[in-house]
């Protein structure tokens, strides 16, 4: 029988490394000296077995990725630190036994090698946010082999699942294990950090630290969406994985320390966890059913209907009737609509019309909802069962007008380009889109137009209804 012998969340910034901080890794030298005690604890502990869990590896959106060559190497070049290069042993064994009891909690695992790396079109090979972490690690401890895994863009009651499939394999298979989840918190803390200063980035990283202190887990998983997203994070999808490897455990969670000067906050927490009668699963599945009972019941008509109506369609195979809660107004207007499923703050789909093509909004939402969970060709079509952790929003269009770039707002007015038989929409008020130029250059991007082009440009506003 096998074990985890401790959990621990490091973050993995190349800054960290005196090869590539070049003395400005002193700026966070509570960090460095946490991630020293981190190494100096697994060389006193002695296991079989290190897993790592990287934000930088293979992404998916359907599947976790965890590497099964005989070997893995990596270095960081890239950061210009040619001479740091690590290379370590996969337990492929291991691997298999990961794979089968991950099929049996329904979540999807991709084995890659160099051969399927290359029919994927990835990298095989050690990315930064494992090398990082094992950089402090090798210094102490070498006589380990390792399990490297990419999470993917699941939900996250898929990657705790994912989790809890990892323990029972370590279990199975008699490895005492050390599991390690690579991850920066956010990346928005500050206005000369590497992305646009958010409020949301200092409000995630406080109530994170707080319940990864804490051994909270039922208050990660409820955390709010919107501000997960807005704090540009990379570590939360590494930590429901830790969260689900650590389901039968009771926690005692230590911050061992927090810094973020450069505007990524590093966080440093130890997990000393003891196998125990817990399935916190159970809990997090009361909690999830009770938030989605309250969204239905809260639900306005816009949104009410859009997930009404991809319910019904996944259900029985048909387009729904239209239900006694319509309102007038929607079924006596006619306009552009799109839909949008989120989960977790992250795109699920995305379709719509900028004008309408049915007689009125409500049977505009209908089919859009449809088109959005089965057809919009970035993602898979959406299943049945994964309609709890969808958030649904509707946006109706005013009709859209000819304006001049001066006369645009990325916050107020969404975007429409044409040239020709080219043409491209862009919603108002995204995310990560605050310039009037970001706003052209994405939405040029998705219509094929070259910025010398000669195009038509119009402006609307949307309405937007939010569950």
């Amino acid at each position: 029988m096998g074990k985890i012998l401790k959990t621990y969340l490091m973050p993995h910034p190349p800054i960290i490394l005196p090869e590539v901080g070049r003395g400005e890794e002193r700026k966070i030298q509570n960090t460095i000296d946490s991630c020293n005690e981190i190494a100096t604890q697994i060389k006193n502990i002695k296991p079989d077995t290190i897993v790592i869990i990287t934000p930088h590896g293979p992404v998916f959106n359907d599947a976790v990725a965890i590497s099964y060559g005989t070997s893995i190497s990596g270095d960081l070049k890239k950061f210009g630190a040619d001479e740091v290069s690590l290379s370590f042993n996969n337990d492929k064994r291991l691997v298999d036994e990961i794979y089968a009891y991950s099929n049996g909690e329904g979540v999807m695992v991709a084995k890659i090698d160099k051969n399927s790396a290359s029919i994927y079109g990835v990298e095989y090979e050690l990315d930064h946010g494992a090398l990082v972490p094992l950089y402090f690690i090798e210094k102490e401890y070498k006589d380990f082999n390792l399990i490297h895994i990419t999470y993917g863009m699941l939900s996250k009651m898929e990657l705790y699942r994912f989790g809890m499939a990892l323990e029972k394999a370590l279990d199975h298979a008699g490895k005492n294990a050390v599991i390690i989840g690579s991850g920066d918190l956010s990346h928005k803390l500050k206005e000369l950090g590497p992305y646009e200063y958010s409020p949301c980035g200092p409000k995630f990283d406080e109530e994170i630290i707080k319940y990864l202190g804490e051994g909270n887990i039922l208050d990660i998983f409820n955390m709010d969406p919107t501000t997960i997203e807005g704090a540009g994070e990379c570590g939360m999808r590494s930590i429901y994985i830790m969260a689900g490897a650590m389901n039968d455990y009771s926690i005692d969670g230590q911050v061992l320390s927090y810094e973020g000067p450069f505007g990524v906050g590093y966080g440093v927490v130890k997990f000393n966890i003891e196998k125990s009668n817990e399935n916190r699963y159970e809990e997090i599945v009361k909690s999830r059913e009770e938030k989605f009972k309250n969204k239905l019941e809260s639900a306005n008509s816009y949104v009410k209907l859009a997930r009404n109506s991809l319910t019904h369609y996944l259900t029985y195979g048909t387009y729904m009737d239209m239900p006694e809660y319509v309102t007038d107004h929607m079924k006596n207007e006619a306009r552009g609509v799109f839909v949008s499923l989120k989960i977790d703050g992250n795109l699920r789909g995305c379709i719509g019309t900028f004008l309408p093509t049915t007689k009125n909004v409500a049977s505009e939402i209908i089919k859009n909802a449809v088109e959005a969970g089965e057809h919009d060709p970035r993602f898979s079509p959406v299943h049945l069962e994964e309609l709890k952790d969808i958030d649904f929003s509707v946006d109706v269009l005013t009709k859209p007008e000819k304006a001049s770039i001066s006369e645009l707002d990325p916050k107020e007015y969404g975007v429409i380009v044409k040239s020709g038989r080219k043409s491209g929409l862009l919603l108002p008020d995204l995310e990560g889109v605050n310039t009037v130029e970001e706003q052209l250059n994405i939405v040029l991007r998705k219509a094929g137009i070259e910025e010398d082009e000669p195009y038509e440009l119009e402006k609307f506003k949307v309405i937007r209804y939010k569950e």
